[in-house]
């Protein structure tokens, strides 16, 4: 059973410099019946103005991912971390017992779009801790690649929760597949393009949640970028 979550049934935040659509609930847009999925808690698409961003603000017990689909975004943190995430970059931070953070669009001219996407930990009160790593074009190309996992398997991410995180880019008629295991669920989201999902037709910023089903098929109507979430 595949249920789609079109992208203009999303909640909307627009604050001029900051244009944020949230799958979930999240901050003031409440719906009961969009709460997260399985372990998968918050998927915002925003875009960030040119010199603007989220100043540092705390969280605690979640594992946060962000991904860049265009631009830049500059990320500090209370455990003295500092970088820069473009496209191509996956990041994880474990929030667990406590850490601050801000996230800021260094660019005097270009916005920047990114996913930021919260994930329910496996238990509360983790120690605090970040990850990143780049994923070159080729290994993204054409197929889905394992981002982020429990055990950081084939060079991925550490997830602190029994979760996969496939990230691809397809060409126009360029398929992937991903096997789902026996109770386990899945969502798709479209980050850009179009593609279908065992034959169900998804737009950009459309997601679909997935039931008992033993296999994904998708195919990329257009240039497309994916992610896929193989969830407990």
């Amino acid at each position: 059973m595949i249920t789609v979550r079109r992208a203009d049934e999303r909640g909307k935040s627009d604050l001029g410099w900051l244009d944020s659509r949230h799958t979930f609930s999240f901050a003031e847009y409440y719906d009961p019946q969009q709460l997260g999925f399985s372990a998968l808690r918050v998927i915002n698409d925003d875009r960030v103005a040119p010199g603007r961003g989220f100043g540092t603000h705390p969280h605690r017990d979640m594992e946060i991912i962000s991904y860049v689909l265009e631009g830049a975004i500059e990320h500090k943190d209370s455990l003295g971390t500092g970088s820069t995430i473009v496209p191509g970059d996956v990041q994880r931070m474990t929030a667990g017992t406590g850490v601050r953070h801000s996230e800021f669009n260094p660019s005097k001219t270009e916005p920047v779009h990114f996913l930021q996407i919260w994930i329910l930990p496996e238990k509360t009160g983790l120690a605090p801790s970040y990850e990143q790593r780049t994923f070159p074009p080729d290994e993204t190309k054409g197929k889905l690649r394992l981002v982020a996992s429990p055990k950081g398997r084939d060079g991925s991410l550490i997830l602190h929760q029994d979760v996969q995180l496939f990230a691809g880019k397809l060409a126009t008629g360029e398929r992937a597949s991903v096997d789902l295991s026996p109770g386990r669920k899945a969502w798709v989201q479209v980050a850009s393009g179009a593609v279908s999902v065992n034959d169900l037709p998804l737009g950009e910023g459309d997601g679909a949640a997935v039931e008992r089903e033993k296999r994904l098929e998708i195919v990329a109507s257009g240039p497309s970028e994916v992610l896929v979430f193989d969830l407990p």
